[in-house]
């Protein structure tokens, strides 16, 4: 079955061709050209997959991918000028998995969608443990087999790679973990995007877990090295 790929895009010279090109590479593709068309389109039918250009009518693609985080770790690669480094970084941590700079050879921009679709898949990442893994360091304990998290006894809510890469920390408490690992175990060896990715992962996730008001840090960050989830 072909994957469903949400392309959204308000320039027609750009999303015509690219369409075109997706569909030979074999996706099924839904043009729409602003951010509120696209929240439609995604609440009607979840795409498998969104390319998604930062700058559009209505809203932007910032806004777009946050709103759709808030459901859902659909793969969304994000679509940026040249230069525009901001864009790359808020992209980043409002939880896009990759972003593009304008113009892209086809090439890469189909090799990087393949990458973003693999490292996706929960089968690639052992998401599912048989044994029912559970894990308790401090007040935060992780189930992979609810698939929950609860810091200081209060649930919290976490997308899949922030709860991945939650679980490897938790597995090696009380040891630094080399940021390489961490990107292996949770995007995969063939990740070629920004390391930053991972910065911007970590950091999310210390505030996700982090008790309101309190100043202990429970990830550590060892420069130069990775990081660290600290037992106590």
């Amino acid at each position: 079955m072909r994957k469903r790929l949400l392309l959204v895009e308000d320039e027609a010279a750009i999303a015509l061709p690219l369409s075109f090109l997706l569909e030979e590479e074999g996706f099924k593709v839904k043009v729409v050209s602003d951010g509120l068309s696209a929240l439609k389109e995604f609440s009607r039918k979840e795409p498998d997959i969104i390319l998604l250009d930062v700058m559009l009518p209505e809203m932007s693609g910032i806004e777009v991918c946050q709103r759709v985080r808030l459901t859902s770790d659909v793969p969304i690669i994000m679509l940026t000028a040249r230069g525009a480094e901001i864009d790359k970084v808020v992209g980043l941590e409002v939880g896009a998995d990759d972003y593009v700079t304008k113009p892209y050879s086809s090439r890469e921009l189909i090799a990087r969608i393949r990458s973003v679709m693999r490292r996706s898949r929960p089968a690639g990442v052992d998401f599912e443990d048989p044994e029912d893994e559970v894990l308790e360091v401090g007040s935060v304990v992780l189930d992979s087999g609810r698939h929950t998290v609860t810091a200081g006894g209060v649930e919290v809510e976490m997308p899949l790679k922030e709860f991945q890469l939650l679980r490897e920390l938790m597995r090696n408490s009380g040891r630094v973990v080399s940021r390489t690992h961490l990107l292996n175990q949770v995007w995969g060896a063939d990740f070629f995007g920004d390391q930053r990715t991972l910065d911007v992962h970590v950091k999310r996730l210390r505030k996700r877990i982090t008790p309101e008001g309190s100043e202990t840090k429970l990830i550590s960050t060892v420069r130069g090295v990775g990081y660290r989830f600290e037992e106590a």
